[in-house]
C-alpha cells in the first residue's frame, strides 16, 4: 500500500513532529517521509480531508463480538470493520463466545479468522475452563498460541484460591490475569446501582460494596502472590481509593473504566431504557467524579468502550430480564471528547496497549504506519445511522458527541470512511 496523507496535524508526544501539520508519505506500509509539503510524483492514493488530525493507532482493551456461536450479535469480520471505522487499529477480544475461548485451538481459530486484517485482533483467553470458575484453563498453551491475557469476561472468580494459583502460575511466563470485581452474594438479584434512583424506580439494587469487596480481596491476593493483575471496568469511588493505595505499595496492578461509566449516572434509568443496563451498573455522580479524577491522575490506567453487542430480542424486554451491555466502539472518541481535552482523549485511546504486550510505533520516518485519522471538532448527534455493528444496543444513542473518525492506516492497508 502506497498513500500520501496531506496536511495532517500530528498528535504523538513521542514524535519529533508532535503538534505540527505535515504531509506523510507511506510506501509499502512504512512511513518514508514527513514534510511540510510532499509532491505526489508517483501518483499514489492521496488523502486530503477537512481539519485532518492523525495519531498513533487506537487500542481498546475490552471488546466483545459474538463469533463463534453468537454470530447474530456480531461476526469477527463485521466487528473488525466496526473497529476500523471507529478508529481502532488494535482491539483485545474477550473470550465470551460459544464455545468459550479456553484452549490453544480456540485461540488459533480466532487468529485464523482475523488474519491479514487491517485491525490487529488480540485474543484474550478464558481464565477458567468454560469460564465456570472451577478449574484453571490451559493458560500457558493459550499464551503460546497468542493469548494476551486471561479473563472470564464479567464473571467473578468466587474461589480466592483459584485467583491465587492463577497469579502464581501465570507469573512464570509473564501472563496477565484479569479478575472481574463482583461479589454475587452481595449483589443478589440487583439490576442497577443501589441508591436513591433504584428506590424510586422499585428496582433491586447492586451495592457498590459488591465491587469493592472483590477489589480488596484481589489486591490482598496480589500482595501475597506477586504476579500481574488487571482489574477491568471499575465503577466506584472506593474502588479507586483501594487501587490507588495498592499502587502506592508498588503492586503490579492496572485497571480500566468503561467510557459510559465516566459519562452517565444511574439517574438516566428513569424511563427504564435497557440500553442503559450495563455491568458494572451506572453509579452516582460522586462515583463518576472520582473515576474522572482517577483517569486524570493515572490511577485508572486505561479506558475501554467495553463494546458488547446484544441482539434486539434480549434488549427489548422488561428491564429485569434484559441482558447487560452496550456497543461502544463507534461512540468512543466522540464521548471522550465531551469529558476530556483532545490531548487527553488521544492519550487515553492510545494508552493501555503496552500492558497487554503491544508496542505501538510512533509517527516517525522508518516506522510502520499505524495511524488513526480524525476530525476532532465536528459535532453530531449519535444515531443508529452511525452504528456499524450488527447489534444496535447503543447507550450513546441521541447524545451529542464531538469528533468524527475518518479511518485508519495499519498493516499495510487503509480504511477511510
Amino acid at each position: 500500500m502506497n498513500i500520501l496523507v496531506k496536511s495532517a496535524t500530528i498528535l504523538d508526544s513521542k514524535s519529533d513532529f508532535h503538534n505540527t501539520t505535515q504531509d506523510i508519505l507511506i510506501e509499502n506500509g512504512v512511513i518514508t517521509q514527513i514534510d511540510k509539503s510532499i509532491e505526489n510524483s508517483k501518483n499514489y492514493e492521496e488523502v486530503s480531508l477537512k481539519n485532518l488530525h492523525v495519531s498513533q493507532g487506537w487500542f481498546d482493551s475490552s471488546v466483545s463480538f459474538g463469533e463463534p456461536g453468537y454470530e447474530e450479535r456480531e461476526t469477527i469480520a463485521n466487528g473488525l470493520k466496526t473497529a476500523a471505522s471507529s478508529g481502532f487499529t488494535s482491539i483485545a477480544l474477550n473470550a465470551n463466545s460459544n464455545p468459550i475461548i479456553d484452549s490453544n485451538a480456540d485461540i488459533t481459530f480466532i487468529n485464523a479468522k482475523s488474519a491479514n486484517n487491517i485491525v490487529n485482533l488480540l485474543p484474550i483467553g478464558a481464565l477458567t475452563v468454560k469460564s465456570n470458575s472451577e478449574d484453571l484453563a490451559e493458560l500457558y498453551d493459550m499464551h503460546t498460541a497468542g493469548a494476551i491475557a486471561f479473563y472470564d469476561y464479567k464473571k467473578p472468580i468466587e474461589n480466592p484460591n483459584l485467583v491465587k494459583i492463577a497469579l502464581q502460575y501465570a507469573s512464570n511466563f509473564g501472563g496477565l490475569v484479569c479478575s472481574f470485581p463482583f461479589e454475587r452474594k452481595i449483589a443478589g438479584l440487583g439490576v442497577m446501582n443501589e441508591h436513591i434512583t433504584s428506590t424510586k424506580l422499585g428496582l433491586k439494587g447492586i451495592p457498590a460494596l459488591a465491587e469493592e469487596l472483590h477489589v480488596a480481596r484481589d489486591l490482598f491476593l496480589l500482595e501475597y502472590t506477586g504476579g500481574k493483575l488487571h482489574i477491568p471496568t471499575i465503577s466506584t469511588a472506593k474502588s479507586v481509593a483501594l487501587i490507588r493505595e495498592a499502587k502506592q505499595k508498588k503492586l503490579d496492578v492496572t485497571c480500566s473504566v468503561a467510557i459510559h461509566n465516566l459519562y452517565f449516572t444511574d439517574e438516566v434509568l428513569t424511563d427504564f431504557n435497557t440500553n442503559y443496563k450495563v455491568m458494572p451498573p451506572l453509579r452516582t455522580q460522586t462515583d463518576v467524579d472520582a473515576l474522572i479524577g482517577a483517569v486524570k491522575d493515572g490511577t485508572i490506567d486505561m479506558i475501554t468502550s467495553d463494546h458488547t453487542p446484544i441482539d434486539v430480542e434480549q434488549k427489548k424486554v422488561e428491564f429485569d430480564h434484559a441482558e447487560y451491555g452496550s456497543i461502544g466502539l463507534e461512540s468512543a472518541f466522540g464521548a471522550l471528547q465531551n469529558i476530556f481535552t483532545l490531548k487527553k482523549t488521544v492519550e487515553l485511546l492510545t494508552k493501555g496497549a503496552k500492558r497487554f504486550g503491544l508496542e505501538k510505533p510512533s509517527i516517525a520516518i522508518g516506522e510502520q504506519a499505524d495511524l488513526t485519522l480524525f476530525n476532532p471538532d465536528q459535532k453530531y448527534t449519535f444515531t443508529k445511522n452511525n452504528v456499524v455493528s450488527t447489534s444496535k444496543n447503543a447507550i450513546f444513542e441521541n447524545e451529542t458527541l464531538k469528533g468524527k473518525v475518518y479511518g485508519i492506516i495499519a498493516n499495510n492497508q487503509s480504511f477511510i470512511n
